[in-house]
C-alpha cells in the first residue's frame, strides 16, 4: 500500500475541519481561482478544479457561485499563498498553508497559535524537505475500468502511482505536483470524472505518535484549522 493510499485514509480519520470552517475555505480557494483566471469554469482549469473540491465537500452550488461572484466584484479581496512550518508537541513537523489578504495579522495570529498550543515556529523552508508534494487524484471504479491498462496510459502524463480502495470503489492516483496539470486534463480527455483533485504535502518520514501524544498535537492543530487564513495543515503524524 503506498504512502498517498496511507495518508488518504488517515486524513478520513482525522479530519478535523467541520463544514462551517470547511466552506470558508473552499469558497477562497474558487475566488482566488476566479480572480487568477477568467470567471468560466470551462475557460479556466484551477477553477474547474476548485469547484470540483467544494462539491466533493458537498458545498452548496448557492456558496459557489456567490464565490465566483465575488471575485469578480470591485471589492474582491487581493489573497496572497504565505506558507509557514513549525514544530508542535513531542517534535511533530507541521506545514502550514494559508490564503491572506494581510500577511500581518496571519503571522502575528499562526505564531500566536503555536506559542500558546506547545509549539514553534520554525525558519522559512526549513522543513520543507521533509514533505513531498504531490498531485492527488480520486475517481470512482467502473466496472470496465482496467486499472493495468489506465496504468499505462496515464504514465506519460506522469503518474507515479495507482492504487484501489475496493472497499468504497475509489481509485488514487499519485504523482509529482509539477504535472498536475497535464494528468488533470489527461483524465478530462478520457472522460473520467474526478471526484477530488488536489495538491498535498505527504510526509516522507511519517513519525508514530501515542494516543496521549496526539491529543496534545490535536489541539494545536485544531486552532491552526480554525484559522480563517489558513487553508491547510500538514504533519508527519504516521
Amino acid at each position: 500500500m503506498g504512502r498517498a493510499f496511507e495518508y488518504r485514509k488517515a486524513s478520513k480519520m482525522k479530519r478535523w475541519g467541520a463544514m462551517s470552517r470547511i466552506f470558508p475555505k473552499l469558497a477562497k480557494a474558487i475566488e482566488m481561482a476566479a480572480k487568477a483566471g477568467v470567471p468560466d469554469p470551462e475557460m479556466n482549469s484551477a477553477l474547474r478544479t476548485a469547484i470540483l473540491n467544494a462539491k466533493a465537500e458537498n458545498m452548496p452550488k448557492t456558496n459557489i457561485e456567490a464565490a465566483i461572484k465575488r471575485a469578480s466584484g470591485k471589492d474582491a479581496a487581493n489573497y496572497t499563498d504565505v506558507n509557514f512550518e513549525g514544530k508542535g508537541p513531542h517534535g511533530v513537523l507541521i506545514f502550514v498553508e494559508t490564503a491572506t489578504d494581510n500577511n500581518t495579522r496571519t503571522v502575528a495570529n499562526v505564531k500566536m497559535h503555536f506559542n500558546k498550543n506547545g509549539g514553534q515556529m520554525a525558519p522559512t523552508g526549513s522543513l520543507e524537505f521533509f514533505f513531498d508534494r504531490k498531485a492527488l487524484f480520486e475517481f470512482e471504479k467502473t466496472e470496465e475500468m482496467d486499472l493495468e491498462e489506465l496504468e499505462l496510459e496515464l504514465i506519460d502524463a506522469g503518474l507515479e502511482e495507482i492504487e484501489e480502495d475496493e472497499e468504497e470503489g475509489i481509485v488514487l492516483v499519485t504523482a509529482d505536483y509539477k504535472d498536475f496539470g497535464t494528468l488533470n486534463k489527461a483524465f478530462e480527455d478520457m472522460g473520467i470524472e474526478l471526484k477530488k483533485a488536489k495538491l498535498e504535502r505527504i510526509s516522507n518520514n511519517p513519525q508514530e505518535f501515542s494516543d496521549e501524544q496526539q491529543e496534545e498535537i490535536s489541539k494545536l492543530l485544531e486552532k491552526l484549522d480554525e484559522d480563517d487564513d489558513v487553508q491547510a495543515v500538514f504533519t508527519n503524524i504516521g
